[in-house]
């Protein structure tokens, strides 16, 4: 079946539903609820949940509620939109999944909350996407045949077949002080898996911090570190989110080169950035997330680096005909001043001389 259909999306924040305190205004003032129709029911924890499939998309429960919980997203996409994942009821959900490429850098890109972490913890094999059917989650069988005729078939018949090994470098590099207190050369070894880890903190710019706890490393050298660790393991394909952050320029290029070294290599290689310099030097590859941050995220088809991050730029992806962003983003450039400009002077020194010593 092809063609356009509307899809209703109803997101509860639980984090700001106060239910206790309010008056129920999502469900006194349904127009369907007040019609006898059962929309807005409250669960067995007291939130509210919302029937999508009755919904009729008016907005009113968005507005009404005072803590400001709900959201509402009339989604008309395209007829059999694929949900890979939803962790519940009323909650986010994730439409399509980048894809694997061997040999690539496969770049992923969009605003946080829209679904790029959960993208990488899916295809590591980390979290068994369930198609939407959070209350009865599919077996790999169910999964496997959902995915038949894509490109993403081989990968996850070898996730459920336990043959595929994935290396993760995770966002939360802060947290490692926590699990490790003994030095960086002990955590380098305990996960040298390829025989590289000297080279690479060689690489990295770490053989000075060989000796140090990681609490005693700055932002920079905890995020080479975690880069070193994920990059010194034997997997079939690498994973790194957002590995620029808290280097500096130079650091960001050594970090890219042993991204890119992977690759080299014959590896899969995924890459979640923000940084857009990095991911045009890094990315053979690039997908863009759109969607509603906390709400729903779609994978965009495979664009390559640089048209992928000039859709980025101009909020569009053109093969989708779908726009993400109401203005484009640009850059203006000025010339150089061309007329001399004159002031009065304010003070004059001599002529200066090198003098070697």
């Amino acid at each position: 079946m092809k063609g356009l259909v509307k899809l209703r999306i109803a997101v509860l924040d639980r984090d700001k539903c106060r239910f206790r305190k309010c008056s129920h205004e999502c469900q006194r003032f349904c127009p369907p609820q007040i019609m006898g129709e059962k929309v807005v029911l409250f669960g067995e924890d007291g939130y509210p949940v919302i029937n999508e499939s009755l919904c009729v998309g008016c907005g009113i429960c968005v507005k009404k509620c005072p803590y400001k919980a709900i959201t509402i997203v009339n989604l008309v996409t395209e007829a059999g939109q694929f949900k890979v994942h939803q962790y519940g009821p009323n909650s986010f959900r994730l439409y399509r999944l980048p894809v694997i490429k061997k040999g690539s850098v496969v770049g992923l890109v969009g605003r946080n909350g829209i679904g790029k972490t959960t993208a990488i913890n899916i295809l590591s094999g980390n979290l068994k996407p369930n198609l939407g059917r959070y209350e009865d989650p599919p077996d790999w069988d169910e999964i496997i045949k959902a995915f038949r005729g894509t490109e993403l078939l081989p990968h996850f018949q070898a996730i459920s077949e336990g043959r595929i090994k994935a290396s993760v470098k995770p966002q939360a590099i802060y947290l490692i002080p926590r699990y490790w207190n003994q030095t960086v050369r002990e955590l380098l070894d305990k996960y040298d898996e390829r025989g590289e880890a000297m080279e690479l903190a060689k690489e990295l710019g770490l053989l000075n911090s060989l000796d140090k706890l990681p609490s005693e490393l700055s932002g920079g050298e905890l995020q080479r570190l975690a880069v070193a660790v994920a990059a010194s393991r034997d997997a079939d394909i690498y994973f790194f989110d957002e590995p620029s952050s808290y280097n500096d320029v130079l650091q960001r290029l050594r970090v890219s080169r042993v991204i890119r070294k992977l690759a080299e290599m014959g590896k899969a290689v995924m890459l979640v950035e923000h940084d857009l310099t990095f991911l045009d030097y890094s990315c053979d590859y690039v997908h863009i997330i759109y969607g509603d941050p906390g709400v729903f995220g779609i994978v965009s088809r495979t664009l390559t680096g640089s048209a992928g991050i000039n859709s980025l730029l101009d909020g569009v992806v053109p093969d989708e005909n779908v726009r993400f962003r109401d203005s484009p983003v640009t850059f203006e450039v000025y010339s150089p001043v061309t007329e001399e400009l004159s002031s009065p002077i304010i003070a004059q020194y001599p002529r200066l001389s090198l003098i070697h010593i």
